[in-house]
């Protein structure tokens, strides 16, 4: 495979094409753990209408468009991305959170 090249360092389509694929590979790599965390917070919350937690949304949108200031690239584009991230986080989770109330009432009481 050729070597990625950073985006300034890129003179051709297929450098710049090379280089987006592997960033998508690891944004993915990265959204898997980020799902992750989301089985976790689904196995540790006693309650299922604690999964929609409003405020914590908030702060992590938040969150996100401080880094995208911070890093010179579209703020409300970032938003809009982890508006949408955000939502299928919850609804992830709440799948997970019935998959395990599921699993934990079809299992024999010790």
């Amino acid at each position: 495979m050729a070597d990625i090249l950073p985006p300034a360092d890129c003179t051709s389509m297929a450098q710049v094409r090379a280089g987006v694929d592997a960033l998508d590979a690891q944004l993915v790599a990265l959204l898997a753990t980020r799902f992750g965390y989301m089985d976790a917070a689904a196995r540790i919350k006693p309650e299922r209408g604690q999964v929609r937690d409003e405020a914590r949304k908030a702060q992590v949108i938040a969150n996100a468009q401080a880094h995208a200031r911070a890093a010179g690239v579209p703020e409300a584009v970032v938003g809009d991305l982890w508006e949408r991230l955000v939502e299928a986080s919850i609804a992830y989770e709440l799948e997970a959170f019935d998959a395990n109330l599921s699993a934990s009432a079809a299992s024999p009481a010790r």
